[in-house]
């Protein structure tokens, strides 16, 4: 499998995913603004929508959309219990937490990276719609749960902390919201985050994956 990904980006959440099932693949550094890839293949020729990430599961066929890939690792390998089974309704609530974290905090996240400066009541209103999207976390882990479908660490788990995390490259102190801080921090030690993290230069005092 090929991934394409942005170092940092919520494609970082794929490639999480990947380590901790052990599946072999190969990442792809993408420019999405020269719309090219680190080989110099023209990346809209594999992803017509231009952006990370996509997994190319075999020559021609390509899966984009982070929750679709997600679900796709996690299936592909169950007994690691990513996912839960399909058709239950835990796998409905993993699906929730997923499309919570792509249209709405991944969204919220947009103004700091629009390229364009940040201030005044723009800034305001962005710092509220984010701190209420944060909010929301901190009450889904409200009864102590240590991640967020329960007790097991789930591809749910993967892409939201990558999202949260982001809080530190724009200077949002998570200390307001302790049960997200504590969980930033959990997800954050696990081998695979670390590894993966290490790998994209996240840390890197860490060995490369």
């Amino acid at each position: 499998m090929r991934l394409y990904f942005k170092p940092g980006a919520c494609s970082l959440s794929s490639r999480i995913t990947l380590i901790e099932l052990d599946l072999p693949f190969e990442a792809i550094q993408v420019d999405t603004e020269a719309g090219t890839t680190a080989t110099g293949a023209d990346y809209r020729a594999i992803n017509p929508k231009g952006y990370v990430p996509a997994l190319e599961i075999e020559p021609g066929t390509v899966i984009t959309e982070n929750p679709a890939i997600l679900q796709y690792l996690a299936d592909r390998a169950p007994a690691a219990g990513l996912a839960p089974a399909p058709g239950t309704i835990d796998r409905v609530r993993l699906q929730e937490w997923l499309n919570f974290t792509s249209s709405e905090l991944h969204k919220a996240f947009g103004p700091w990276f629009s390229g364009r400066v940040l201030g005044g009541e723009d800034k305001a209103r962005a710092e509220a719609t984010l701190a209420r999207r944060i909010g929301d976390v901190e009450r889904g882990l409200a009864d102590g749960r240590a991640f967020v479908l329960g007790e097991r660490f789930t591809v749910a788990d993967a892409y939201l902390f990558v999202v949260l995390n982001w809080t530190g490259f724009i200077g949002v102190d998570l200390t307001r919201w302790p049960r997200v801080a504590d969980y930033v921090a959990r997800v954050a030690a696990r081998p695979a985050v670390r590894r993966a993290m290490a790998a994209e230069g996240l840390l890197a005092s860490e060995a490369a994956q």
